[in-house]
């Protein structure tokens, strides 16, 4: 049985904090933690993919968001997978008030570091899981 905890990043597209969102879990699933952790693409899961529903219904899953609308972790929940967290780039972004995070294409230092802070937060999170 697979016991990989699912770590979904909002897609996001067009936005600073969805580029952090999605690259803070890269990070994660294949740096971090590629032995106990995978990622599935939020657009399998809106248009109801029946593998990817497979893959995730009942199991464990971080939903990583990069606005409010909470898109990622609404939509897991829906296509009945087990939300453990739900992080939210925009928490970690207010403790860093003042820097600058780039554009929606490009990371620059600030934003890469807060993508660093944030993809440490859902490793750390995954160990406590696993």
């Amino acid at each position: 049985m697979d016991k990989k905890v699912k770590v979904v990043p909002c897609s996001g597209i067009g936005k600073v904090y969805g580029l952090m969102a999605r690259e803070a879990v890269l990070k994660t699933v294949f740096e971090l933690c590629p032995e106990k952790s995978e990622t599935v693409c939020l657009a399998y899961i809106v248009t109801g993919d029946k593998e990817v529903k497979v893959k995730i219904e009942g199991f464990d899953c971080i939903t990583v968001d990069g606005c409010p609308k909470m898109c990622a972790s609404k939509n897991v929940s829906i296509a009945g997978g087990i939300v453990v967290e739900e992080m939210k780039v925009l928490d970690t972004v207010k403790e860093h008030k003042g820097k600058k995070f780039g554009s929606p294409t490009q990371l620059n230092a600030d934003s890469e570091a807060v993508m660093s802070e944030i993809a440490e937060k859902i490793a750390k999170k995954i160990n406590e899981i696993n």
